[in-house]
């Protein structure tokens, strides 16, 4: 099995070209006012321009209004709509429908019991298509992700292949191989493991992350 591997965050032409070279499966822009990484849509078009037909292209989102989501569908065309904030299952069916893109539901993990919430939004019995474990960010956290925070990945254990997941939270180019060994995870999401500064991305640290990744 070959794992997938999402790089979250991308900003620039020339990042977005060194992920794509390197064999990223999915590129993420994200659409959050407060976070570093946050793109103007002009910005986040170009960009998807050059991922369309070479990675799948991720739009995230917290807690986004019906006005963003229409914006997204109809100017970027992203594969998949992250939903990174606190929507519900209904709203993720909501926002599945009326975009008719796969939606990937952030879940935040600290315990077995927040693992057990995934499977209220994945199929068959809900909307989304894959589940995002990420670490819970403290409470006085600014970001809901992207903090550089891993959880203890042995909670995953009971999954296995009862839904379809990708693995985040403070995964780097030294600790990715050995996350996805003890999980068995499919797919991995990273951000702030291959940045040089919070929202700016080091081409060095991506290559390294894609490889570690991918020679598991």
């Amino acid at each position: 099995m070959t794992i997938r591997v999402k790089i979250c965050g991308l900003k620039t032409p020339e990042t977005m070209a060194v992920a794509l070279d390197a064999g990223a499966d999915h590129v993420g822009l994200v659409f959050f006012p407060p976070s570093p990484r946050t793109l103007e849509m002009t910005t986040a078009r170009s960009l998807a321009d050059m991922a369309r037909g070479r990675a799948q292209i991720v739009a995230l989102t917290v807690d986004p209004d019906d006005a963003l989501i229409e914006a997204i569908a109809a100017e970027l065309q992203p594969d998949i709509i992250q939903l990174h904030g606190s929507e519900t299952p209904e709203r993720a069916t909501e926002i599945k429908t009326s975009t008719s893109c796969a939606v990937m539901k952030a879940v935040k993990v600290a315990t077995t019991q927040d693992v057990e919430v995934a499977f209220n939004y994945t199929v068959p019995q809900g909307p989304c298509d894959t589940i995002l474990f990420d670490a819970k960010a403290p409470k006085d956290a600014a970001l809901p992700g992207g903090n550089g925070l891993t959880f203890d990945w042995r909670v995953l254990e009971a999954v296995g292949s009862r839904l379809n997941y990708m693995l985040s939270g403070g995964l780097t180019p030294d600790n990715v191989g050995d996350a996805i060994r003890l999980t068995g995870a499919p797919a991995v999401d990273v951000s702030s493991g291959v940045e040089s500064a919070p929202g700016v991305k080091d081409a060095a640290r991506i290559r390294a992350f894609l490889e570690a990744a991918k020679a598991v």
